[in-house]
């Protein structure tokens, strides 16, 4: 690595430990200033002092220079601490460098460092974010004594992996090796069979919930309701939510967006008021959940108040909560009242609020609007197929076909310099198949769509 000039002035002159006076500049991310500082200092052979350039350059998103810091220690033959070794392994697992995670790891064992709970969590990351998980639980299987920290970690990254399975294998050692878990341990787990649908699995964290009497507090009780609702099971989402000893703000606004989502908006708005009379502030969240679900329910004066309603909470809005409002108004074929709305917006620069009332603008047959908003699209953003193939369908739906098939020609000179050929007298785009997974009973289903 290159060393700074000798004749450059230092940067202020301290008595104090070098990583004493490098803090200040890593902490507020002035890596140039503490660099210099470093290269400045006789004290290079202090570990603390690289541990903190180190953490500093990690801190702000740059692991590459911690692994070449790294590097310089060992050709240093430095003396190097657990904490050297946890900052790069972070390093190595950003920049997926497997083959050099396991040069630190096979480092570590030679140092003995492999009994501490904090490295092995450091390892098992990185094995999991380089894709190889199974490397991370020979790395836990070694360690004798194990924390509920460790036991977390590794459940929490298999099922980060998807190996939903394995995951709730080693919850169920967990507890034969009588070690209590704690919300943590099942936060992630079913987090992840909320994004998967693995409803088989969530169920059988359900029970064993109820089998270890942990209590249904708002960290685990939300996890519950969110991965029930997102599986289908409503009901047990509602019954979790009522025997939560103690709730809070992302609970409830949990529970609103099972309710919306199952498109029982009717109770999404009342639980909404329901949560404003027990005191409980809704934050930006919530009032996303709660327009959505006015938006999918066709509610124009529920929406349009609890839009009102944010505002007056102070809630400055985003353009998801226009667009969910634009959307309401789409969907009841308010199409002039959504396009004054988008051209009040005091949001500009996203085209996602032009797109739904273009898609609205399709279902109405609403050509001279649809034109109008396509043209918007096409002078101020970045032109998408799917622009010209909502235009199209709009000529469609209001019987002009000459006009679609104007369209239609346009969208295939487009598909092509987008690099997407067509084929066959049907002109079907080729795409790579879609792939997806449900659960029925204890099997597994593979669908190809």
């Amino acid at each position: 690595m290159p060393q700074c000039a000798t004749s450059r002035a230092p940067l202020f002159v301290s008595h104090a430990p070098l990583h004493h006076t490098l803090g200040s500049p890593t902490v507020c991310g002035r890596m140039f200033d503490a660099h210099n500082l470093f290269d400045e200092s006789p004290e290079r052979n202090d570990v603390v002092s690289w541990n903190t350039l180190m953490g500093g350059y990690l801190d702000v998103s740059k692991p590459d220079t911690v692994i070449g810091l790294f590097r310089q220690m060992r050709w240093n033959c430095l003396t190097m601490s657990v904490t050297t070794f946890l900052t790069v392994l972070l390093a190595m697992g950003e920049v997926r460098d497997s083959l050099g995670g396991e040069s630190i790891h096979g480092h570590c064992l030679k140092l003995g460092f492999c009994f501490d709970s904090n490295l092995v969590s450091a390892l098992i990351d990185m094995y999991a974010k380089t894709g190889n998980v199974y490397l991370g639980r020979r790395a836990f299987d070694e360690v004798v004594a194990k924390d509920v920290v460790l036991w977390n970690c590794m459940i929490s990254k298999y099922a980060e992996n998807g190996l939903l399975e394995e995951s709730l294998a080693l919850l169920r050692l967990m507890k034969v090796m009588q070690v209590k878990p704690n919300s943590t341990t099942l936060v992630s787990l079913l987090s992840a069979c909320a994004a998967s649908g693995a409803i088989n699995i969530g169920l059988c964290i359900g029970n064993y919930v109820e089998e270890e009497g942990i209590p249904l507090d708002a960290v685990i009780g939300t996890a519950l309701v969110n991965m029930y609702a997102k599986c289908g099971v409503l009901n047990k989402a509602v019954d979790v939510f009522h025997r939560m000893e103690s709730k809070d703000v992302k609970c409830w606004t949990a529970m609103i967006s099972g309710y919306g989502v199952h498109g029982f908006t009717q109770d999404a708005i009342r639980l909404f008021y329901q949560m404003e009379e027990e005191g409980f502030r809704p934050n930006e969240v919530t009032f996303l959940t709660v327009l959505s679900a006015c938006s999918h329910g066709g509610l124009i004066t529920e929406g349009t108040s609890c839009f009102e309603k944010m505002i007056q909470y102070g809630i400055l809005p985003k353009v998801e909560h226009y667009g969910c409002i634009i959307d309401l108004f789409g969907r009841a074929g308010l199409l002039e009242e959504a396009h004054d709305l988008i051209k009040s917006l005091p949001i500009k620069g996203d085209a996602t609020a032009w797109r739904a009332l273009l898609s609205a603008c399709r279902v109405y047959g609403n050509v001279e609007l649809g034109e109008c908003v396509k043209g918007i699209l096409v002078g101020s953003y970045n032109q998408l197929p799917t622009d010209s193939i909502l235009l199209s369908s709009t000529y469609a739906i209001a019987g002009r076909l000459q006009d679609q098939t104007r369209m239609q020609a346009m969208e295939k000179e487009m598909l092509k310099r987008a690099g997407i050929r067509s084929v066959g007298k049907e002109d079907k785009m080729l795409k790579e198949a879609g792939y997806s997974i449900i659960e029925m009973e204890n099997e597994g289903f593979d669908h190809n769509s």
